[in-house]
């Protein structure tokens, strides 16, 4: 169809040898989408090598750096995308979580050893239940603090942007040194309830 909309009776070629062109492309990316789970061929220079490297290869097994500079020479991609190409048609394809077999030599499946400790419901709830109790913390610690302590610390680490000493200092009418001073004596204040 892509071909019978893009062909001109005008150029002088028949549209069958128009449309062979658009067929083998479709077939192509239809074989490219569809031969593996994963994609084999992204980029142009993959789609090249996918066709061409094994009629490229002299013998069946892995190829040696010679044979490696060769294809990619002829196809004009780098060596290490050839490397990278024959390494994926070479693997396969196996199941995530695919039962084990009796065969001992077989590889154990993806599920077997790519466990996700963070997926632990216990887990998630145990940090969840975590960082409320840190907040709870938080708010109790602020709470029991005077406003102007509570209304520093809040200004110089919650806030956004963060105050200066120094403009807390002109706000309050104090110097620097007391609003430091108000600060350190607050956050121990604080440090001593989480460490309760």
């Amino acid at each position: 169809m892509k071909a019978v909309k893009r062909f001109d009776p005008d150029q002088g070629v028949r549209l069958v040898s128009f449309a062979v062109h658009w067929v083998r492309a479709e077939m192509h990316e239809f074989i490219l989408r569809n031969w593996r789970i994963v994609k084999v061929a992204t980029t142009k220079a993959q789609r090249k090598l996918f066709f061409n490297l094994r009629k490229s290869k002299k013998r069946l097994g892995w190829m040696n750096a010679e044979e490696v500079r060769a294809v990619a020479k002829d196809l004009n991609v780098s060596e290490r995308e050839v490397l990278e190409m024959e390494s994926r048609l070479s693997g396969r394809d196996i199941g995530f979580d695919a039962p084990d077999d009796s065969d001992d030599d077989a590889p154990p499946s993806p599920v077997a050893y790519l466990r996700d400790a963070g997926d632990d419901p216990a887990l998630a709830y145990e940090r969840a239940s975590h960082e409320e109790d840190q907040l709870d913390l938080l708010r109790e610690g602020l709470a029991d603090l005077d406003q102007r302590s509570r209304d520093i610390l809040k200004r110089r680490f919650l806030g956004e942007p963060k105050a200066t000493l120094q403009e807390l200092a002109d706000e309050y009418g104090v110097s620097a040194e007391r609003i430091r001073q108000i600060e350190a004596n607050a956050l121990k204040k604080m440090r001593a309830l989480f460490a309760a």
